[in-house]
Formats: C-alpha cells, sequence, structure tokens
C-alpha cells in the first residue's frame, strides 16, 4: 500500500465497514477491479478527521458504517467499460431505476475521475448504536435518483432527519458534501488534491 494510506479501521477505532465494491452488492453486480479484500483504505488525514466523526455521532446515539474510501482508478476505468455493455436488468431497479447506465456519468453519479482515488472521499451512513440497524435515510448507497440529492423531496421526516445529522456530523468534522449523494463526503484539506491513485487493495 502506498505510503500515507491505511486501513480505516486501524487508526478510527469503533467504525463498521461493508465495503460494497468487493462484494456482488453493488451497481455492477459483482466485485469490482482493484478490490481484492473487504477492507476500507485512506490517508491518515481522513482517518483522523473520522474519528472525530465518530466521536460526535456516538454523542448523538449513532455509529458510523463505511462503503467505500480509496478507490483505484481502475475500478473507476471498470465503471466506465461496465457502462457501456447492454442493460441486462440485474441491478437497474436498485440502483438506477429511472436512468440509463451511460446517464450515471453525465448526471454526475459516476465520475472518470473519482474524488475517491484521492484517497480522502467516503460513502458512509449511521446505524443506531443501542440496536445496530441503520438509520432510515431515504434510498440506499449507489441509489442513482433524485431523491439521492440532499434537500430532496419525497422522503419522510425521519429519514431527512438522519441525513441532517449526518451532514452535521460530517460537516463539523472537517468534511464537504456531495449535492447529488447524501452518503458522499470530501475532506476539505485533503492532502492529496490532484492525484489519483491506482494501487489495488488487498
Amino acid at each position: 500500500m502506498k505510503d500515507d494510506f491505511v486501513f480505516v479501521d486501524e487508526l478510527a477505532s469503533g467504525i463498521r465497514w461493508d465495503a460494497k465494491y468487493a462484494t456482488w452488492d453493488n451497481f455492477t453486480g459483482k466485485p469490482v477491479d482493484g478490490y481484492l479484500a473487504n477492507r476500507v483504505v485512506g490517508t491518515r488525514a481522513l482517518c483522523t478527521a473520522l474519528e472525530r466523526a465518530r466521536e460526535k455521532a456516538e454523542s448523538l446515539g449513532f455509529g458510523l458504517l463505511l462503503w467505500d474510501g480509496y478507490r483505484p482508478q481502475r475500478a473507476v476505468d471498470c465503471f466506465l467499460r461496465w457502462s457501456k455493455l447492454p442493460e441486462d436488468g440485474r441491478t437497474k431497479s436498485r440502483h438506477y431505476p429511472n436512468i440509463g447506465r451511460a446517464e450515471m456519468f453525465d448526471r454526475g453519479y459516476v465520475a472518470a475521475k473519482s474524488g475517491h482515488s484521492r484517497g480522502s472521499t467516503v460513502d458512509l451512513t449511521l446505524y443506531d448504536l443501542s440496536t445496530g440497524e441503520l438509520a432510515p435515510m431515504g434510498g440506499g448507497h449507489d441509489l442513482m435518483d433524485c431523491i439521492s440529492h440532499h434537500g430532496a423531496p419525497g422522503i419522510d421526516h425521519a429519514e431527512a432527519r438522519n441525513r441532517q445529522y449526518l451532514l452535521s456530523i460530517m460537516e463539523t468534522c472537517g468534511f464537504s458534501a456531495y449535492d447529488c449523494e447524501w452518503w458522499h463526503y470530501t475532506l476539505n484539506d485533503e492532502p492529496y488534491p490532484d492525484a489519483y491513485f491506482d494501487f489495488p487493495i488487498t
């Protein structure tokens, strides 16, 4: 692994993870190139900020669950190739019900050069510390639809409140939100703002 990159769970204690792109449970329907282990990787700076976020979430009765962190460029290239394949319908209803594959890029849900590849962006959600259940957010990870946008109409009060909790936690701890995805946050002072790395997660 590149210097200054670590497994998040080794530096930010008590954070759960489920690296979706290392599994079959993602919008491509199979493990993605570069994800050879179900672990989440990030910069040391990211981990320090996530530790603060974990403490803030805990004060509100929540824990953090990470779905993605550092993303190898080869994974992004895999997404591009997948977007050009014929539609098979396997993941469409869950992940992109109202758009075609190619539109994911046009609408900003997937990027040919992803901030994740710089090592200081995360996809995450909240879970209830007392039950372990995921907090309802009005849609799951990588639901590429306008309902996933911050401030989207059509979600209920509890879901909107939970999104606001996550937003407040992350912004307080030095992250910026991405308008189109309630789960996506980037560290404001990321150490590699112009680099796109491609080492695999092993």
